[in-house]
């Protein structure tokens, strides 16, 4: 299994864990049940730590895929710069969470306003990875792009750019 392989297996995991998460701490916090509140908190840093091998991955799924008619540089590269911003949102959630799962177990007098502002930062942390989730589905699912005439031109970009090179390697003979 390459690392393309555990890039798909695992990019779904933060999407869904962290909308899951926010469903079960805002359930948490309007019953005032801070059991249900350090459920939603593991969930976090589980969804933290799982992020960390999406990312780490995105490269060599990149050097996949990127040969591959119809993939457009271009959605690889906002792709890959709006992950570098996912990671360091949800890399706050989990510390975040962290930190708010030790304040209810010390029975801290902030832990509600700590709970609070991971509830928000969570619902930050899910839109910014939706956003990721849906640059990297454009890539490989060029139904999901906005922009039909981009289609059309990247495969076309790309289509030349083989036609090129062959043509050089058949000069070379």
């Amino acid at each position: 299994m390459d690392s393309a392989h555990i890039h798909l297996i695992l990019n779904h995991f933060p999407i869904i864990g962290t909308i899951i998460g926010a469903g079960v701490l805002f359930y948490g916090l309007i019953s005032k049940n801070n059991t249900i509140n350090k459920v939603a908190l593991i969930i976090f840093i589980a969804m933290a730590i799982i992020s960390i091998p999406v990312f780490l991955t995105g490269e060599g799924a990149e050097e996949t895929v990127e040969h591959i008619i119809g993939v457009s540089e271009n959605l690889i590269e906002n792709h890959e710069e709006f992950a570098e911003i996912a990671i360091w949102f949800m890399m706050f959630l989990g510390i975040l969470a962290l930190i708010n799962l030790i304040a209810i177990f010390r029975k801290h007098p902030y832990t509600r306003i700590i709970t609070l502002i991971t509830f928000v930062l969570s619902l930050v942390t899910f839109g910014i990875f939706a956003q990721v989730g849906n640059l990297g589905g454009q890539i490989r699912h060029s139904e999901l792009r906005e922009n039909k005439k981009q289609i059309n031109s990247d495969t076309k970009e790309f289509l030349n750019n083989s036609k090129k090179e062959n043509d050089d390697d058949d000069d070379d003979d």
